[in-house]
């Protein structure tokens, strides 16, 4: 009879158990949220695998988008990208 009406749980027992539950559902939705932002991320490194570096010729057009070089440089400097480096020698 001493099962069912005195389970022996005193104060600090129902303490510990409503730890323990606080905890168990802070891990469950710690869980849940991580995997959500895991699902819903931009994976990055699949993007940076697949596009080649830029060549010379797109890093002066982009130079040149930006105003860190004129008209005029941009040409010389494509020309002498296009130049065979072995003729002048």
């Amino acid at each position: 009879m001493m099962f069912w009406y005195g389970h022996g749980v005193s104060g600090w027992g129902w303490f510990a158990m409503s730890v323990g539950m606080v905890l168990f559902w802070a891990l469950i939705i710690t869980a849940v949220v991580l995997l959500l932002r895991a699902v819903n991320s931009p994976h990055e490194h699949t993007h940076t695998l697949a596009t080649p570096p830029p060549t010379p010729e797109d890093i002066l057009r982009e130079r040149l988008a930006r105003g860190e070089i004129d008209e005029e440089e941009y040409r010389r400097r494509l020309s002498t990208l296009h130049s065979d480096p072995l003729a002048k020698g």
